[in-house]
């Protein structure tokens, strides 16, 4: 982790549910990464792996984020 922080500057927090809750249980705005995924994978370059750069595949994802959000803009 100590890598993460240096190398990117990202903080990483690795957060463990309680154990006596009983079922499942949303955690606060953790679902936001997944929704997004979701998003992402929509768009069928994005839904499996074909870039052979992450120069490539980042530009994908830029794109399908661009593309995201211009629909919110302008539905």
């Amino acid at each position: 982790m100590a890598w993460l922080a240096g190398y990117c500057g990202w903080l990483l927090q690795i957060v463990k549910r309680n154990d006596e809750l009983k079922g499942f249980k949303l955690l606060p705005r953790r679902w936001v990464v997944e929704r997004t995924f979701g998003w992402l994978g929509r768009y069928r370059r994005l839904n499996k792996d074909y870039e052979q750069l992450t120069s490539s595949s980042e530009a994908m994802v830029y794109l399908g984020m661009i593309r995201l959000m211009l629909r919110r803009l302008n539905p």
